[in-house]
């Protein structure tokens, strides 16, 4: 029999009636004949009022305690739908993630998976029995509770499909596949049936909240083929996959965006003579992503480098840089808040010149000012004033017609 892992998010099991729902989804797949193993979330806002709860105790939780508490909303998830499938006649056992045998990194909220011992898995899978497994976490080697970071469940979906020698992993969610923009804001959004896991890794690095950037890595890293459909409609999905057939015209496939983001800048002396590489290289011993980076080196001023984070990580970036200003030896730092990323992704970018141009020049009528740039092969972001995110990406997404463009390939 065949392997089949299947993944469905918090909004998907949110209540006992859409447990139930998911639990039927499950049994046409698995009177197919496929061996099942299937990765819940949390109850919809479980992690949500988890979180709230720990701050009304505490100012600054213990990011221990925190994955401790915050994994218990996927354990509730795994015993009702397992229940869920049980009355169906089905047989089904829940795992979570340490007994699903998920080992991680030694870093708590944001843990790597370093490698799965799936033996009770596969024994359940063996006794024709439903393994439902608790997404998002694991443990690591000192027997400490991890946690993947939020949306981590697609990455222990995608890992476990790995792992067993799936024949796909499916990822179950509340939009009926991958859409050239989000459709709740960008108008004229519309769905692809097919996007190359490079695509999807810079739309999913770069804020479309489809899938976890580290799923598709991992997706890559094995070649495991991977769809993204609906939990409620029985509707075709988008297949992520090594090369797809690129649409015609079809240059950018994508537009992304992303808000809370901050700019950092930090001067120095003009006697500065150490490298500015000296900051990232504490900032990442720190566990601190930083994205975006422009340096300036003037011959007649002072350096400066200037990078983006997360606004969620602000101020334990700052109190990193703080701590360690003797020896990175900086002047002095600022730092602007309320602003936005918006990015074009598309893998024909790389053979067309003229893309950042047709970019830059479309914000310039739009009236949008530029604070940041950041360009790969296949992908250009800026950095905008939050106020004008939604303005740019549905500009952008005009510009380079993607409502247009069919969705056959």
């Amino acid at each position: 029999m065949s392997t089949l892992v299947v993944k469905f998010g918090g909004t998907s099991v949110a209540t006992t009636e859409r447990i139930q729902h998911v639990a039927q989804r499950i049994q046409k797949e698995y009177k197919k004949g496929h061996s099942i193993v299937a990765v819940v979330s949390a109850m919809g806002k479980t992690t949500d009022q988890l979180v709230a709860m720990a701050n009304e105790i505490a100012t600054t939780p213990s990011k221990r305690e925190m994955d401790v508490l915050l994994t218990t909303g996927e354990q509730v998830t795994i015993s009702l739908l397992s229940m869920a499938l049980q009355s169906l006649g089905i047989e089904a056992q829940s795992f979570t993630g340490w007994q699903a045998g998920i080992v991680t990194e030694q870093v708590p909220s944001n843990a790597r998976i370093e490698n799965i011992q799936a033996k009770m898995i596969q024994q359940a899978l063996n006794e024709h029995k439903i393994a439902v497994v608790a997404g998002f976490q694991g443990i690591d080697a000192q027997g400490n509770i991890t946690t993947l970071g939020r949306g981590g469940s697609d990455t222990t979906a995608v890992a476990l499909a790995a792992a067993l020698g799936a024949e796909r992993c499916d990822i179950y969610t509340d939009v009926d596949g991958v859409y050239t923009s989000d459709p709740r804001y960008i108008k004229g959004a519309r769905k692809l049936q097919e996007m190359s896991y490079d695509e999807m890794l810079e739309l999913a690095r770069l804020g479309a909240g489809v899938l976890h950037p580290r799923s598709v890595e991992v997706a890559k890293n094995h070649r495991m083929p991977m769809t993204v459909r609906s939990s409620y409609e029985e509707v075709e999905g988008t297949i992520l996959k090594e090369e797809v057939i690129v649409e015609k015209n079809l240059v950018v496939r994508g537009v992304a965006f992303e808000e809370q983001i901050v700019r950092m800048t930090v001067y120095y002396n003009e006697s500065y003579t150490g490298s500015l590489a000296n900051i990232f290289t504490t900032l990442a011993k720190n566990h601190i992503n930083v994205d975006i980076i422009v340096q300036a080196l003037v011959a007649q001023g002072s350096p400066t480098v200037s990078f983006s984070v997360k606004e969620s990580q602000l101020q334990e970036t700052l109190a990193v840089l703080a701590a360690h200003k003797s020896t990175l030896g900086y002047d002095h730092i600022e730092h602007e808040s309320q602003l936005a990323k918006v990015s074009i992704v598309g893998s024909g970018m790389a053979s067309n010149p003229g893309v950042a141009a047709a970019m830059f020049d479309r914000l310039y009528r739009e009236g949008i000012g530029v604070k940041m740039v950041s360009t790969s092969e296949i992908k250009v972001s800026v950095v905008v004033a939050h106020e004008d995110m939604l303005k740019a990406a549905n500009a952008l997404h005009e510009e380079f017609e993607l409502s247009k463009v069919s969705v056959e390939v």
